[in-house]
């Protein structure tokens, strides 16, 4: 019996290992994360249900259920990304173009649905979900025999039968029907001559193909067993492409105006609307439209069955500008609980990427889908408050004399005073609207700002610590650059120059003529500044960040248009571009140019310097990776001490380049080359090659070392390899850089690790002074981030553990790369589709303030080489302070026995 009590005990003894975790009043104490669903593509508001919902598909590939109260996520399923993942249909039990149809059968049945999706081509899948979990029921798929034309494919639903629709251009239609709970064929496919379909030209309305041909519809019935052409007239041409009016059968909207290519469906005429919905009325279909006019949103409604106007739901309210323009999406009505009359919710997708739910003649909720496509960030330091400005002012001044300065500190004090004395008898100043907000900058720089620019030209103010909106603005009309370039979001005055307010700009192109434009604003306030929007009269090219200026600390911009002439905004920074030099790179031919900048005469003019082909012999290389330097980083240690007590010098050059490209190959399949290069000479630093490997890549470049991750099609795994490049023993230049004078080639230290995860994002810690050791974030398509130490991806690691290995602190390489859990800074809260990781420094050099952007956001702060600077949160400040107390009691005492001591041994 004891050896069996004992064997039990080794037993226990072997299982239990030591975790780290967080303590539970740390969860959520120092980060915070938005769950987002996308862009609204298509949704159902079902307010009759038991459970009233609404069920929304996305852009992004989300199906959601959405509290009608709220607008807060009741479940969510993230499905496979594009192509597979977007979502061609949803069909939700009870809601049709017929309102005769429901589900293949009863809710809840294993035959029927609650809620329909088919989404991607090749292959399609058909899913059935259960609406009140959220869970996955059952689902088919097919694979088409053409994945080319697959891409094309539309899908009906009707009666109980999913019927595939596949377009061969300007040839013909096929159809196939499926039973749509169990996707077994109904029949032979069918197909459809029709020679005038175009993609440009052509809708699927219901049933009905519809098709723009002059000042004529083409339409067919594809249930139909007639297959009578169906051709309707128009008053004149179409100047907008032709959409589908979901809910009512062969009805299309031709520049704001419903007609019906199906003869059992009515529709009045003389309406005119940018958008539209269909619901049910008092047990009638209405026909709902919105529209936006000086800032009031008016919604109206028609009964379908005598085109008489619906009263009750005519409703007007303002509309804020920073949602963009509505569209009408769907919409339900609910008999009140007082019996008198009905409750309407109106749902609204939006240009800025919002979801608007407008209900009794107001907005009752919204949501910001545009954070779910964060293209750029920046932490900005929050403003002083009144007593540190003044301090900052008092220190900013330069004092004639001694006697000067102190009268200058004597009546700041008393100022102090004073203000102080107002504020607590309640006649001081009010606080100002930042200060009511509690944007001030705290001790530690640890509560910021967070500018962040989202890719529908929407920007967000959002307290880092509470992820609060404070304010929101939307740019219409403004996209990204050629070249696959999104817009950029840059700092020119930060909030250190007190009494000054920071300043930020955001950089685009205006999606009507291509030229550039900048949009100048506070980011504290969110208000504009200093200009405002500015539309250029050129296309930009290439921009860059100059020095501040001494007149208004504005650092100026650096732009070049197209035809390769520089300029430079604002104007009076001009100077400060003298001696600059620019880089651009094209990235379908893999060319670089590298552009010399120079002042004369009031002008500027660039000169074109060098050029690099990374393209090859075929020109079939194309850039998919590029990563530059962070401007603001700063180096620390200029070398690194070996086993001997040496030291190796990095080779730390600032306009150093890592460009990335990748080429289809007939014997490796695909071949993937890095370049390093330094873009103010146009010298080609270092090369490597990598064979049978390919995208998705990722690539961080930091001081003198780099990491890119890649997957390797050989042995089907994702791999990282870091670079490390060394002056030497020797150091050409300890102050000043010049890449005009470089120095010989660097030592180039590398090493591969496999990683058992795919990586969807790498990014460096950066601190204020560059003193805190170096970590990568790893970015998972799990949606995990982990924080790697540089150490453990240190190309040195040697093979086996020698003297000098121990000496320098390098651990025994070993391929594998372990994610233990305790490196998962964001622990249980999942980021999906993972896309940016961005870092900034905080007031602390041991903290770096994190943000991941993804389809959902994550903020966080990182210490990496743990709080050196900062008391922990346990410090027994009760136990410090007896000991401190009995320390100053106990002296006093000994010092006054030890001096009555002395005075007895004197009388004696």
């Amino acid at each position: 019996m004891q050896e069996k009590w004992l064997l039990a005990g080794l037993s226990v003894a072997l299982l239990m290992s030591s975790c780290s975790a967080l303590y539970e009043d740390q969860i959520k104490k120092f980060d915070w994360r938005g769950v987002n669903v996308g862009a609204l593509k298509q949704s159902r508001v079902d307010l009759n249900h038991f459970q009233p919902r609404i069920l929304v598909s996305t852009h992004e590939g989300v199906v959601a259920s959405l509290c009608v109260k709220t607008g807060e996520l009741v479940w969510r399923q993230v499905l496979e990304q594009k192509p597979r993942g977007d979502i061609k249909l949803l069909q939700v039990s009870g809601f049709s173009d017929d309102s005769s149809e429901t589900a293949a059968a009863p809710m809840g049945s294993n035959l029927g649905f609650d809620m329909l999706t088919v989404q991607g081509h090749a292959p399609a899948l058909v899913r059935g979900w259960n609406t009140n979990m959220g869970a996955l029921e059952w689902e088919w798929s097919i694979m088409p025999m053409n994945t080319e034309r697959a891409q094309d494919a539309m899908w009906i639903y009707s009666k109980s039968v999913l019927y595939h629709v596949l377009p061969a251009w300007r040839s013909h239609l096929e159809v196939t029907a499926y039973f749509a709970s169990s996707g077994h064929s109904t029949g032979s496919t069918s197909k459809v001559i029709a020679p005038w379909i175009t993609p440009e030209s052509c809708t699927l309305s219901g049933t009905f193909y519809v098709c723009t041909e002059g000042k004529q519809l083409i339409s067919l019935d594809l249930v139909s067993k007639s297959g009578q052409v169906i051709r309707t007239s128009l008053e004149t041409e179409p100047n907008e492409k032709t959409q589908a009016l979901t809910g009512l059968n062969g009805v299309v909207i031709v520049d704001g105006k419903p007609i019906s290519v199906n003869k059992e469906q009515s529709i009045c005429g003389g309406l005119q609307s940018s958008s539209y919905a269909v619901g049910s009325f008092n047990y009638r279909k209405i026909l709902a439209f919105a529209d936006l006019s000086s800032g009031i949103l008016k919604i109206n409604a028609l009964y379908l069955d005598n085109c008489a106007p619906a009263a009750e739901l005519e409703q007007s309210l303002p509309f804020p500008k920073h949602f963009g323009t509505p569209s009408l999406n769907n919409f339900d009505c609910k008999q009140k609980r007082n019996g008198e009359g009905k409750n309407c919710l109106f749902l609204f997708s939006t240009t800025s990427e919002s979801i608007v739910a407008v209900q009794q003649g107001r907005v009752r909720w919204s949501r910001e889908e545009a954070l779910a496509n964060v293209i750029d960030s920046q932490f900005v330091d929050l403003p002083l408050a009144d007593t540190e400005g003044t301090l900052e002012n008092e220190m900013k001044g330069k004092a004639g004399d001694i006697a000067s300065a102190f009268l200058r500190r004597i009546t700041t004090q008393a100022v102090q005073i004073r203000s102080l004395f107002l504020h607590v008898i309640g006649l001081g100043p009010p606080p100002t609207a930042t200060q009511r907000a509690g944007l001030v900058r705290d001790s530690f720089g640890l509560h910021k700002m967070l500018v962040l620019l989202t890719r529908s030209g929407k920007i967000f103010g959002v307290d880092n610590v509470s992820g609060k909106h404070h304010w929101q603005l939307y740019l219409s009309n403004v996209i990204g650059f050629a070249n696959n370039e999104q817009m950029r979001l840059i700092v020119q005055r930060s909030a250190k120059h007190f009494p000054l307010q920071p300043l930020c700009t955001i950089l685009g192109k205006n999606a009507v003529n291509g030229n550039g434009v900048l949009y100048r604003f506070n980011p504290i306030t969110g208000q504009v500044a200093e200009g405002g929007l500015v539309q250029l009269d050129y296309k930009i090219k290439q921009l860059s960040l100059l020095e501040e200026t001494e007149k208004d600390f504005v650092k100026g911009i650096l732009l070049m248009d197209s035809s390769n002439k520089v300029h430079v905004y604002p104007e009076h920074a001009t100077p400060l571009a003298d001696g600059m030099y620019l880089y651009t790179a094209d990235v379908k031919s893999a060319e670089l140019s590298g552009y010399f900048i120079k002042y004369a005469g009031g002008q500027l003019s660039s000169t074109h310097i060098w050029n690099a082909r990374l393209g090859g012999h075929n020109s079939e290389q194309q850039i998919i990776g590029v990563a530059g330097k962070n401007p603001i980083e700063h180096v620390h240690s200029q070398g690194r001490v070996l086993g001997d007590r040496s030291v190796l010098y990095k080779y730390i050059n600032p306009n150093l380049v890592a460009f990335v490209t990748q080429a289809p190959d007939s014997t490796h399949k695909s071949v993937l080359n890095l370049y390093l290069v330094d873009v103010v000479s146009g010298s080609v630093v270092f090369t490597m090659t990598h064979r049978k490997v390919r995208a998705p890549l990722s690539i961080v470049h930091s001081e003198n070392w780099l990491a890119y991750s890649y997957f390797n099609e050989k042995l089907r795994r994702t791999e990282i390899t870091t670079i490390e490049l060394y002056e030497g023993k020797t150091q050409a230049n300890s102050s000043v850089w010049s890449s005009l004078q470089a120095p010989p080639m660097p030592l180039v230290e590398r090493q591969s690790y496999i990683l058992p995860t795919i990586v969807e994002a790498l990014r460096e810690t950066i601190t204020e002074r560059g003193i805190t050791n170096k970590h990568v974030l790893i970015g998972t398509a799990s949606g995990s981030i982990v924080e790697m130490p540089w150490h453990m991806l240190d190309p040195r690691r040697p093979i086996a553990s020698t003297t000098q290995g121990r000496e320098e602190g390098a651990i025994p390489y070993i391929p594998e790369l372990p994610l233990p859990t305790e490196s998962h800074i964001n622990y249980n809260q999942t980021v999906a589709r993972l896309r940016n990781i961005y870092t900034a420094p905080s007031g602390l050099e041991s903290t770096c303030l994190v943000v991941a952007t993804g389809l959902d956001l994550f903020v966080t702060r990182v210490a990496p080489s743990k709080t050196f600077d900062l008391l922990k949160e346990d410090f027994d400040y009760i136990l410090i302070s007896i000991v401190l107390v009995a320390l100053t009691s106990g002296s006093l005492i000994v010092k006054h026995l030890a001096s009555r001591k002395l005075l007895k041994q004197a009388w004696k």
